[in-house]
This record gives structure tokens, C-alpha cells and sequence, in this order.
């Protein structure tokens, strides 16, 4: 037996070194982490358990077989973050660059159908040169069968992609279909065809870090959530991520102990300027309403003029979406709509009450909006919100003007709970661009024109300019003093934290995509 041991302790060493020193010491050099210390950081300390660690390939060609390594280039198990089960898998690039082969997807697929069994979360550090080429289109059903099993479990138990090195070709589809994308700056990318290609098909000129680094996804594509500087802060913010969403879709997120005080709160009195048309910044309102240094952003860099993310209110995780009239005046447009559109299906998926401030002057216009979709994508926002049976609660300060009114959570497609500040105004456009439509013949034909315009200007703002008009109709519940808004807040999520709501019986709704 005790042979038998040590043949055991030796083959789970070389499992250990995954490609052997040499790689792992290149792997350093490049400022990355092994798959191996990933993990350990990810986890809590003693928790991992190794699924697969004797897995090898089962290629014969091109003198594969001379070329084995013990996990194939993927570790894979599970473990728990602050007490809570989740399933990782962690390519290895020391070993066949993390290439994926048919044994390597088998690895990640048996995770991926324990923890849809199970109800966990499911954490992929992805760091690979994609398909395995000499297994041909055995890696590619890899890729698609992992790629179903992401389509299976979205919705079910949340799914979270950190992209800690290359990630090209197919391999970029599974990010996509899950929930969040993280990357790291510089080391990282994402790409369906590299700068090669690219080079040779469209004549262009660019880098890997051009073409799909972290700062081309998190500011131009969206196609990242979050970007970090290096692996250890990534691997902090999934913890935190985590942190503020559910086990899966039954359950629902962690609640902090939180004990009452005095929850008003004067400083948010002194935010929103005299004047209609200055900017000012969405966050100081969150961070007013939320409790202290909750708010965690996503999608930070990416269509700034809609903020989302996580927050608590009283211990109770929310997710808040909130436009930014600090940016393009807040104004809806393509990438906003899709940024707040995802975000709110998200946190109906999982439970999550939603918290929606709205300071809205409408849809930007222009042809490029047009001809980029804006109908259609526009149309995604007020989907998510209409189709959205968790607790939905607004908060009008400011502008709620035209159709983008009734798309930011608006009574009329659901919303449970609808506040207005006094400073809301709540009407089809602002007064000054009604007024010149409304009165355009008798400014024209006045003395003084300008005055005219500015005397039915003033006009419209006293009949509409204002939430009374809508709290007469019940399109708005509440008026209320800016510094009690927190303390409804807390009244009403705690209030509709038993709401039952089904939607229609249907196989599934016609999102427009």
C-alpha cells in the first residue's frame, strides 16, 4: 500500500506543475498567475476539491501521444467563497497554452451539469489559445458543448467569466452567453479574429490590445463588465460580485445584519441645481440612498449616461439603474438601452429588487441613433422592465420627459412603488421646445417674439412642468422631500419583499434582439 501511495503523491506533483517550472516561471514573467494560484486565491483557504486532476488527452495524431499532461490544461473542481459553494474551472497555460481538447471540454462540462444539479454558481478563469488544432473538430464540439450548458444554466444559477489571458476565435461565445465578464489590463483579450487576420481581410493596422484588450471592451463594446489591473484584483472583485447575488434562481441574495437609525438624509437637498439644464452627478444620489460605500458599478466605463450596478438598502441587495444627467444629459441611446436592458434582466433572473432614478430628457436623435437601431434597441429597456417581476421600485428628481418616461420603469408597464421629488417635472417634452411647437403661430406673429416664447414657456411649465399633474392621475404614489427618500426606500423594498407576480403562460417572450 504504501507503494501505492507514493505513485498516487508523485502523479498528483506532476498534476501540480501543470506545464512544468520552466512555463510556470514564463507564466510569472508575463505578470499573470497560474491556474492553480487563481484558485487559491478565489477560494476560502482548504476548501478546494479537485475534479479531474488524472485527465489526460486522447489524441494520437502528430505526436500528441509523446505529449501528456496530468489535467489537460484545465483545473477544474469546486470550493467555497465566504462560506457559499461555487464550481471554477481554471485554464492552465502552461500546459498546451490552455488549448481546449475534447477531454479539457468534458472537464468543464462535468462542473458546469454539478453545478446546475446543485445550484451553485459557476466561475470560469479562462487563459487559452483556443481550440486544440491537432483534435480538429473534436475541440470545436468542446466548445459547443459547453456552449449549450451556458445556454442551459443562464437564468438558473449565475455565471461569471474572467478573462485572464488570450480568449479567441470560438472561445469567446462562452463569456458572451454568461452573465458577467471580467478582464485585465494588458494581459488579456478578446477577439473573434486576431490582428492577422484582420490585417489581411480589411488592411487594418492594429494590436491585440487595440483590438480586444480590456479598455477596448469596457469603453467601446461593452462586451466587459469590469476590468482590473492585474489577477489579484480581479479575482477581489468576482468575491465582491458575488457578494450581492444569489446561489441561483430559487434563492435569494445575502441579506447584512443592518440596525436602524436616523435614515434620513439632508445632503441629498442640496443635489439637484436651480437651474434645469446644469449637470450634475447620479452617483451622489445613490450614494445618499444606499448604505455606506455599497455601490458597486458595472459596466462603469461603457454608455456613461445610464449608471447600473449593485448597492444595499438596510442590508437588503438591490440593483439600481439610474440615468446620468452628468453625460449626454442623461439622455437614452443605443448603448445605454442595451447597457440598462441586461442589467435589469439579470437582477430579475436572480431575485434582485430593482431601485430605478430617473432624471431623463428623452432619446438621443440623430441619424446615426436611427440607423443604429435605436427602435429596436430602445425597445430592449422598456422589455426588461415590462417583463421584470421583481420588487420595482423609481425615484423621479428630475426629467422624465417623452417615451423615455414611460421606459424608465414607469408606472404604467409595472413598477410597484413611484416617488417624485418636487423637482421632478414629468411631461411629453421640456417646456421651452413645447412652447415653440404648441404657440409657434402667436410667437411669430407677436411684437416681440422672444418675450412671446418666454411667456408661454412659462406658461406650459406651470400646467406640466411639475409631478403634481401625474400624482393627480396615480402615475406617480408619492411626492416626497429629498431627504426622506432613503427611509421610503427601506419602508417599501421591505414592504414588497413577498411580491408574487407571474408573467403569462408562454414558452418564452420575443425579446427584440
Amino acid at each position: 500500500m504504501d507503494n501505492k501511495l507514493t505513485i498516487l503523491q508523485e502523479k498528483m506533483a506532476q498534476a501540480v506543475v501543470g506545464g512544468g517550472e520552466e512555463r510556470i516561471a514564463k507564466q510569472h514573467k508575463k505578470g499573470k498567475l497560474t491556474a492553480r494560484e487563481r484558485l487559491k486565491f478565489l477560494l476560502d483557504e482548504g476548501s478546494f476539491e479537485e475534479i479531474g486532476a488524472f485527465v489526460t488527452h486522447r489524441s494520437y495524431d502528430f505526436g500528441m501521444e509523446n505529449q501528456r499532461f496530468y489535467g489537460d490544461g484545465v483545473v477544474t473542481g469546486y470550493g467555497t467563497i465566504s462560506g457559499r459553494l461555487v464550481y471554477v474551472f481554471a485554464q492552465d497555460f502552461t500546459v498546451f497554452g490552455g488549448s481546449l481538447s475534447e477531454t479539457h471540454a468534458e472537464k468543464i462540462c462535468k462542473i458546469m451539469d454539478l453545478a446546475m444539479k446543485n445550484g451553485a454558481p459557476v466561475i470560469g478563469l479562462n487563459d487559452s489559445g483556443g481550440a486544440r488544432i491537432q483534435e480538429g473538430v473534436v475541440s470545436l464540439g468542446g466548445y459547443a458543448d459547453i456552449f449549450y450548458r451556458n445556454t442551459l444554466a443562464s437564468g438558473v444559477i449565475p455565471q461569471i467569466s474572467a478573462v485572464m489571458g488570450p480568449c479567441a476565435g470560438g472561445a469567446v461565445y462562452s463569456p458572451a452567453i454568461t452573465d458577467f465578464t471580467l478582464m485585465v489590463e494588458n494581459t488579456s483579450y478578446m477577439f473573434v479574429t486576431g490582428p492577422n487576420v484582420v490585417k489581411t481581410v480589411t488592411n487594418e493596422e492594429v494590436t491585440a490590445e487595440e483590438l480586444g484588450g480590456a479598455s477596448a471592451h469596457s469603453v467601446k463594446s461593452g462586451v466587459t463588465h469590469f476590468t482590473a489591473a492585474n489577477d489579484l484584483e480581479c479575482i477581489e472583485q468576482i468575491k465582491k460580485l458575488l457578494s450581492y447575488i444569489p446561489q441561483n434562481c430559487e434563492d435569494d441574495a445575502p441579506m447584512l445584519p443592518y440596525e436602524m437609525g436616523d435614515e434620513t438624509r439632508a445632503e441629498l437637498l442640496d443635489i439637484i441645481p436651480e437651474n434645469a439644464n446644469t449637470p450634475y452627478d447620479m452617483r451622489e444620489v445613490i450614494a445618499g440612498v444606499t448604505d455606506k460605500e455599497s455601490f458597486f458599478e458595472v459596466h462603469k466605463d461603457y454608455a456613461e449616461n445610464i449608471v447600473v450596478g449593485f448597492a444595499r438598502i438596510a442590508g437588503r441587495s438591490v440593483g439600481i439603474v439610474a440615468n446620468q444627467p452628468y453625460y449626454l444629459a442623461g439622455v437614452l441611446d443605443v448603448n445605454s438601452s442595451k447597457k440598462g436592458a441586461r442589467f435589469v434582466r439579470f437582477c430579475d433572473c436572480f431575485n434582485i429588487p430593482l431601485l430605478v432614478l430617473v432624471d431623463v430628457p428623452g432619446f438621443l436623435p440623430g441619424t446615426d441613433q436611427e440607423w443604429n437601431a435605436i427602435i429596436t434597441n430602445g425597445a430592449k429597456l422598456l422589455y426588461a422592465f415590462s417583463e421584470a417581476t421583481v420588487p420595482r421600485v423609481t425615484v423621479i428628481t428630475r426629467k422624465a420627459y417623452g417615451g423615455a418616461y414611460d421606459v424608465m420603469n414607469s408606472k404604467h408597464i409595472g413598477a410597484d412603488m413611484n416617488y417624485a421629488w418636487p423637482s421632478a417635472e414629468i411631461a411629453v417634452m421640456g417646456a421651452k421646445g413645447a412652447a415653440e411647437i404648441i404657440f409657434r403661430r402667436d410667437i411669430k406673429a407677436a411684437d416681440d417674439p422672444t418675450a412671446k416664447l418666454a411667456e408661454k414657456e412659462a406658461e406650459y411649465a406651470e400646467k406640466f412642468a411639475h409631478p403634481y399633474r401625474a400624482a393627480r392621475r396615480g402615475f406617480v404614489d408619492e411626492i416626497i422631500n429629498p431627504k426622506d427618500t432613503r427611509t421610503k426606500l427601506i419602508k417599501a423594498f421591505k414592504m414588497l419583499e413577498n411580491k408574487v407576480d407571474k408573467l403569462p403562460k408562454k414558452k418564452h417572450g420575443n425579446l427584440p434582439l
